[in-house]
């Protein structure tokens, strides 16, 4: 029984990820993370894919990113500093596991 559970949770996990993955792009959306940063290309900020490759198997990336997103920070991408921004700690840690997800 607890593998039929096990399994239905995995199965659920997986067809509600490219659902998250849109919440997670419309509150970026909605945060205006987008008016500084795209996917794929840099703008003011750094593309989240290059966020994604920089940060991919770093151990406490999340934790900091998260914070750097709630926070502010600078000097890591170049010399224009990322404002903090009004975000939870679960909205943040929402978009940070969004960006990481970048291939």
């Amino acid at each position: 029984m607890k593998k039929i559970l096990l399994a239905a949770a995995v199965a659920a996990g997986l067809l509600s990820a490219p659902g998250h993955a849109a919440d997670a792009q419309a509150l970026a959306a909605s945060k205006s993370c987008l008016a500084c940063h795209a996917i794929d290309k840099k703008l003011m900020g750094p593309a989240f894919k290059e966020v994604a490759k920089k940060y991919a198997g770093v151990a406490g990336a999340e934790a900091k990113l998260i914070d750097k997103v709630i926070k502010g920070g600078g000097g890591v991408w170049g010399p224009i500093p990322m404002p903090a921004n009004k975000v939870t700690p679960e909205e943040a840690k929402t978009l940070v596991q969004w960006v990481l997800a970048q291939k």
